[in-house]
Order: structure tokens, then C-alpha cells, then sequence
């Protein structure tokens, strides 16, 4: 075997064999990037222009500051959480679904020296890779709006992507569980709109009814919310943030060994 073999071989540098699951996403991606940069960048500048300059003058002019800040600084944080979340939860249904049922993509991955849990792992850090991606740009549309008041705001971009891989954890389980893509719109319409529309983004959690407020604690994009907003203020709560954190680490760990199982179930005869 040549050198230049060598230096391509997981397994011979000492590499973990799920990078080449990684690879492999790395490599599709590759081919289709031009179409996520509405993603990446006109949408978080059509958000902070409609709904931070437009919606954000009217709040101002009327409540002058929301949790002492410009509505506009304090909604972007939010809509950058948001946006993780529909990174993750878009790459971790149909896709997940599509390389199981349709492509088979998974499969051809198996008959390689790749594991089920190799191939888990490649997609969640992949994902992850996402997030930060998806979040430098975003953090940059913020900075060009004024929406930064901290240099602390960078680690929105590792952050983002223990969001990210918190967020498609449990997702792809569930992705990986079911049988038919109907699934999906209900997964959408009852949990990823009503996590958005109650995780603190466009309000301070404390104008909910008490109910509600303990409700929306108990889901993930609030804490991320929250982490988010004190890295790009630079205030913060340090049982709080502990707390906040540790929640995004649990569920990433927790929905990672449901993601594995689910994969060893559905993959492996």
C-alpha cells in the first residue's frame, strides 16, 4: 500500500471508522451547498429585517426595551435557536427515512467495515457541523444589524452545535422507528411549531401563565433560547446557564442511545 493510500485510510491513521460515515454526508453536501444558502443566509436576514426592523420599531416605540435591550437584539437570539432547530429536525426526517427506505443509503453503508453506531454518529456529527456552519452566518447577519453585545457571542457557534446534535438525537430515533414519511407533518405541526411559537424567542418567558412557563422549561429550545441570548447580551445566570446546558448534554446523550437502538433494530438483520 502506497503512502498516499495510506494517509486516506481511516483505520491506518488511527482514524475512528465513523468518520467515514461523516465522509459521506461531507461529500453530498458538497455537491448541493448552493441550495442551503437560503437557509444559511437570506433567511436570517429576511427574519431580522421583517421581524426585528419591522415588528421590532412598532415594540420599541410602544414597551421602549424588552429585557433591556432592543426587541431587535433580544428576538435574534431566538430566531438563531429556531434556526438550529430546523436544521437538525430537517436533516434527521425525511432524510433519515429516505436513506433507509428509498436510497438505502445505510445499507451500502453496512456493507462497508461501518457499524450501525458508526453510521449514527457520522449523521448526528455531521448535524453538528451543520449547526455551526448554519450559526456563523447567522451570527454574522446579527453583528451586521447590531444585534451583538458581547465578544462572548462566538461561542454561539460550538453552542449551536450541541444544539444541533441535541436537537437530531431523539429525531433521528424517531426518523429511524417509523414506517411511512405521513408521520413527519404531525411531527412538525405538534412539535416543532408549538416548541418554536412558546420558547421564550419572541417574548420573556415570564409573560406566560405560570403553567405554560413550567411547560416550556421542560422543552429543549427554551434552554437554548436562553444560552443564546445571555452569549450574544452578555448577561448571565450561572445556575441558570449550568442548568440550561445540562440539559442540551442529557438529551444529546439520552437520544443518542435511542438513535443507536433505533438504528440496530431497523439496519441490522
Amino acid at each position: 500500500m502506497t503512502d498516499a493510500t495510506a494517509n486516506n485510510n481511516p483505520q491506518r491513521v488511527g482514524w475512528p471508522t465513523w468518520v467515514r460515515a461523516l465522509w459521506v454526508h461531507g461529500f453530498f453536501y458538497s455537491r448541493v451547498w448552493k441550495g442551503s444558502i437560503t437557509t444559511s443566509f437570506l433567511f436570517p436576514t429576511l427574519y431580522l429585517t421583517a421581524m426585528g426592523v419591522g415588528l421590532g420599531s412598532l415594540v420599541d416605540h410602544h414597551v421602549h426595551h424588552v429585557g433591556g435591550v432592543r426587541y431587535l437584539a433580544f428576538l435574534a437570539p431566538g430566531l438563531l435557536a429556531g434556526t438550529i432547530l430546523q436544521v437538525a429536525t430537517g436533516e434527521s426526517t425525511f432524510p433519515v427515512l429516505g436513506r433507509i427506505k428509498w436510497q438505502r443509503t445505510y445499507y451500502a453503508m453496512l456493507a462497508t467495515p461501518l457499524s450501525a453506531t458508526d453510521v449514527v454518529i457520522g449523521h448526528l456529527i455531521w448535524i453538528a457541523i451543520r449547526g455551526a456552519m448554519v450559526s456563523s452566518i447567522f451570527l454574522l447577519v446579527m453583528l451586521l444589524f447590531g444585534c451583538v453585545h458581547s465578544p462572548l457571542a462566538l461561542l454561539v457557534i460550538p453552542l449551536a452545535s450541541v444544539a444541533a446534535f441535541a436537537f437530531a438525537a431523539p429525531t433521528t430515533a424517531f426518523a429511524a422507528t417509523t414506517k411511512s414519511e405521513n408521520s413527519f407533518p404531525l411531527f412538525y405541526r405538534f412539535g416543532v411549531i408549538p416548541l418554536f411559537l412558546f420558547s421564550a424567542t419572541f417574548f420573556p418567558l415570564e409573560q406566560l401563565p405560570t403553567a405554560l412557563r413550567y411547560l416550556a422549561q421542560a422543552t429543549p429550545l427554551v434552554h437554548v433560547v436562553l444560552l443564546m441570548r445571555s452569549l450574544t447580551l452578555g448577561t448571565f445566570f450561572p445556575v441558570q446557564n449550568l442548568v440550561d446546558l445540562g440539559y442540551l448534554v442529557a438529551l444529546s446523550i439520552v437520544g443518542w442511545r435511542f438513535a443507536n437502538k433505533a438504528f440496530k433494530r431497523r439496519l441490522v438483520v
